[in-house]
């Protein structure tokens, strides 16, 4: 499959679990992808599994809170590619949860928002600068279940998804006059993630119910994948979603269309 041949994907957060399925699924798809974040080794491992199943990488230290070394790095993309084809954000910030609002101090309630936004709003607006003289380019975002519904105990964490997916939607209407397409995808829980896999690993009592209880409360009964969001990346960075833009594109199983968990197969 090269739907996205000679297409240029940079990646921030490539080292994370959901990142690199991302990229290893553009590169499969013959995007040349860009790697990028703080820890260099896990980008390289990315990196490494890309290139031996045939994909081209291209890995780099950068810290995608920090907007001079964004546009140093999108700067060098388009000395070595020449565009910059797709931009996907995959970093993640601390977040208190599993706790009341009233009881979440107001620094670890606000501190995930801002550095939600911050990045977002960096790798975004690097992107599309060299995008706007291209005339092309895909901008994807990402959020979670609690952007599309009532949530409790989630923190700062679902205000960040509504305002990740409020400036997806306004910066598509900005830049669609550039031919330049920004969609959001909402996912949610991967079980097969590697913050749920730890999670799963170190306290499997624990995680047992919460899991049984997410599947329950999705319309299809099963979680969404890391590959159901890989391949809604890549379906979203083709021509084939060429008239798709500034919405979001929901992949939780259809958690945000209503809560499912007290319907039973006859």
């Amino acid at each position: 499959m090269d739907i996205l041949k000679n297409k240029n994907a940079v990646i921030y957060g490539a080292g994370g679990s959901l990142g690199g399925a991302v990229a290893k699924a553009l590169a499969n798809a013959g995007a040349n992808v860009f790697l990028t974040g703080r820890n260099i080794s896990s980008v390289q491992k990315v990196g490494v599994e890309i290139l031996k199943s045939g994909g081209i990488a291209d890995v780099a230290i950068v810290d995608a809170l920090d907007e001079n070394a964004v546009n140093e790095h999108i700067e060098n993309v388009v000395k070595k590619a020449g565009t910059v084809d797709i931009s996907f954000n995959a970093i993640g910030v601390d977040i208190v949860m599993n706790v009341p609002l009233v009881d979440i101090s107001a620094e670890d309630f606000v501190s995930p928002i801002t550095m939600t936004m911050q990045t977002r709003f960096i790798t975004a607006k690097a992107a599309a600068k060299v995008m706007m003289k291209q005339k092309s380019g895909v901008i994807l975002t990402l959020t979670a279940t609690p952007g599309g519904i009532g949530y409790p105990f989630t923190g700062g964490f679902a205000p960040a998804c509504s305002a990740v997916e409020n400036f997806s939607r306004n910066l598509a209407i900005e830049l669609g006059i550039y031919g330049i397409r920004v969609v959001n995808m909402r996912s949610g829980g991967s079980p097969d993630s590697r913050i749920f896999k730890n999670a799963i690993d170190t306290q499997p009592e624990v995680m047992a119910p919460i899991f049984k209880q997410m599947e329950a409360d999705t319309i299809l009964k099963k979680l969404p994948l890391m590959a159901d969001i890989a391949n809604l990346a890549i379906f979203l960075s083709s021509e084939l979603a060429g008239k798709i833009t500034g919405v979001t594109v929901d992949v939780s199983s259809g958690t945000t269309a209503g809560l499912n968990y007290r319907v039973a197969a006859l």
